[in-house]
């Protein structure tokens, strides 16, 4: 089994986007995707910062769904502290229905403080709002099994009620809509991590969910994988790698040159430059990286992170890297690249997506074993 390519869109819109352009080169980016071959999308949900601008990831995910034919979409994450989960069963429910089974839900406790203000919380201690991520997964959970209940819990109050059976066309009329995910089930979910005790990723092997590892480094991706799966076997389940994604900043073009140019002198540059670099430094976000590298995390500039962090370089090279990667950590099942603004002109940014997807992907492979070593 080969390495499967997947989006990531956060995204990464330089301030001054307007709201119409943030979406327009979200559904451009789920479009050309579609075609050449890739198999998810996730598209973020952030509330609060003006370089992160979706604050509904489902409504691209329903303007791509009719544009598009094969690839599946996922909003990575929904933040449940941030939203009522009736409400939010509904939503989720009936874009499943829309997409037919091309969707998978991405959920998360948040990780901006201003954000969780905006929404009445206060309390942003990482136990606080996972307690909160858990009574949201249950509420929507037994929503979507449409059996009477009514909930009052810590954080949210909600219910489904008794339904009589029709007797006549016209008690029809007045049956509850049926907002369950598409097939009758609940969606696969996901959740994602970044630091390498990540609790999203213990609770990704307990309930099964699919891990999402945004990469920080050697150790971080590999504790990740320790800590899913044995969470994973503990509840019973089998860890299966290709079920693992890990998000990473990949660039591919021609040659290796050319590749580190449109880089450093490109979107992803200048979002490195004036946003990434400095939020990273700010919160210990390099460390993983330096030490990875025997470097202090403050000598870490652009030139060093697509040297010898990001994955850079001509299809050969990008391949070379990315199974010396896997060598180095088990390897995963889906590389999410992330996506930048290259909304004024995408050619060579959707160039290397086509060479990622059909030139380095294919040579890429996925870890035979499904059981987690020993």
């Amino acid at each position: 089994m080969t390495m499967e390519t997947g989006l990531i869109f956060h995204p990464y819109m330089r301030p001054g986007r307007t709201a119409r352009q943030t979406f327009q080169w979200g559904v451009d980016s789920a479009v050309h995707c579609d075609k050449i071959g890739f198999t998810s999308m996730m598209i973020s949900e952030h509330a609060s910062q003006i370089w992160e601008n979706i604050p509904n990831p489902e409504l691209i995910i329903a303007a791509a769904a009719l544009q598009t034919e094969t690839i599946s979409f996922a909003p990575m994450a929904h933040i449940l502290p941030h939203q009522h989960p009736a409400k939010l069963a509904m939503t989720v429910g009936w874009l499943s229905q829309i997409l037919e089974g091309r969707y998978f839900m991405g959920i998360g406790a948040g990780a901006y403080p201003l954000a969780s203000y905006i929404h009445g919380i206060k309390n942003t201690e990482t136990t606080f709002l996972n307690e909160m991520v858990r009574e949201s997964l249950f509420i929507m959970e037994k929503i979507w099994k449409r059996e009477p209940f009514f909930y009052e819990g810590k954080f949210w109050s909600a219910g489904f009620p008794e339904e009589e059976p029709a007797v006549t066309e016209e008690d029809e009329q007045h049956m509850l809509a049926d907002y369950s995910p598409y097939g009758g089930g609940f969606p696969e979910f996901a959740v994602t991590g970044f630091s390498a005790n990540s609790p999203s990723m213990k609770l990704a092997g307990e309930r099964n969910f699919k891990p999402v590892s945004i990469y920080s480094g050697l150790d971080a991706l590999k504790r990740h994988w320790e800590i899913y799966s044995e969470a994973n076997i503990k509840a019973g389940f089998t860890p299966v790698r290709q079920r693992h994604a890990v998000s990473q900043t990949v660039f591919c073009a021609d040659t290796d040159a050319e590749a580190k140019r449109l880089v450093m002198e490109g979107p992803i540059g200048y979002c490195f430059d004036r946003y990434l670099i400095p939020i990273w430094r700010r919160f210990g976000m390099m460390d993983g990286f330096a030490k990875d590298n025997g470097v202090d995390s403050l000598d870490i500039d652009l030139e060093f992170l697509v040297d010898k962090v990001f994955v850079v370089g001509s299809p050969d090279t990008v391949v070379d890297k990315l199974n010396h990667l896997f060598e180095q950590t088990g390897g995963w099942g889906t590389l999410q690249v992330e996506a930048h603004d290259y909304y004024d002109d995408p050619s060579a940014w959707f160039k290397s997506l086509e060479l990622i997807s059909k030139e380095v992907a294919p040579r890429v492979k996925v870890p035979g074993a499904k059981l987690v070593d020993a």
